[in-house]
């Protein structure tokens, strides 16, 4: 590795995924001003909007979509079309 390139400033940082609540520690460098207390320490907090733990690759789970209305929607849509 090069010498002088490499961010010194790693810590154990808080991530909160917002979507449920998951919270895990990791080391970065990401700056903010936000703090959470886990398990009696303190650690700088960075927000998602999703993770792991919440999206649906990782977890199997899809979101339902309502799929029949917007079918619905093509095939009215483009009946004009039709021969």
């Amino acid at each position: 590795m090069q010498k002088g390139i490499h961010p010194e400033n790693y810590r154990m940082v808080a991530f909160k995924d917002m979507s449920n609540g998951d919270v895990f520690l990791t080391k970065s460098t990401a700056n903010t001003k936000e703090t959470l207390d886990v398990e009696g320490t303190e650690y700088p907090l960075i927000k998602l909007e999703i993770s792991r733990t919440s999206h649906p690759f990782y977890t199997g789970k899809s979101k339902l979509v309502d799929t029949a209305g917007r079918i619905d929607k093509f095939k009215t849509k483009y009946a004009k079309f039709k021969k």
